[in-house]
């Protein structure tokens, strides 16, 4: 078994390469990842994995990220202390609690599977991020009108195209970061921008592949 230290050795290793590789590109998505260590938010058997920067398996057949297109989409996001966040897939809870720590303010998660509903309550609770994350079981493709608008809302699946109520809740001057295509694996990442007048204004960032982002106004299962 790996310890602690060697983790956290690890973890602090692979954030100095994606600094010195651009992909970090600030000082607060650095931070924040040093602080927030992947390992926390995975299952026992591959915590000495969590430094290598591929996603990894969570339960119910989804992934976690890897730690480099995390941190692509926090840059994307600009996030800002204040800021108003809703993340539409929760998985483990791992981005949900990067992001708190960058917007020093509660996160609004939505995932749809029970199973990663109690995963995500667990690791939150376990890294010390419970009442911070609030983690709502449900369809995350309607977003989640009662906390609206949000400033910024951050996709972790891909969708088949952009969510009208995500559009509908976001904030004028709000950004969508999002995976947008085909249903296996393969899709381009998108940034969405409504302008103060309420246009919406789209940037394709590059492909991306992430699992199918599922319900009314993603994909039918």
């Amino acid at each position: 078994m790996v310890s602690e230290k060697e983790l956290r050795e690890r973890w602090e290793k692979l954030v100095e390469t994606l600094a010195d590789e651009g992909v970090v590109k600030s000082s607060s998505v650095r931070n924040a990842l040093l602080k927030v260590p992947r390992y926390l938010f995975i299952e026992e058997r591959y915590r000495s994995y969590a430094h290598v920067d591929e996603p990894l398996p969570i339960p119910a057949g989804q992934t976690v990220s890897a730690p480099h297109m995390v941190a692509i989409m926090l840059e994307l996001a600009a996030l800002e202390p204040g800021m108003n966040i809703l993340e539409v897939g929760t998985g483990s809870g791992w981005n949900a609690a990067i992001i708190a720590e960058l917007v020093k303010n509660r996160v609004y998660t939505v995932e749809r599977i029970p199973e990663l509903v109690e995963f995500a309550r667990a690791n939150l609770k376990k890294a010390g991020y419970a009442g911070k994350v609030i983690v709502i079981p449900g369809d995350g493709t309607k977003g989640f009108p009662p906390r609206a608008p949000y400033h910024r809302i951050i996709v972790t699946a891909g969708a088949p195209r952009v969510p009208e109520p995500l559009i509908e809740q976001l904030t004028p001057g709000g950004r969508i970061v999002i995976p947008v295509g085909s249903y296996h694996m393969w899709q381009e990442l998108y940034l969405v921008t409504k302008t103060k007048k309420g246009e919406i204004r789209e940037r394709r960032w590059g492909s991306v592949a992430f699992v199918p982002l599922i319900g009314e106004y993603g994909w039918s299962g």
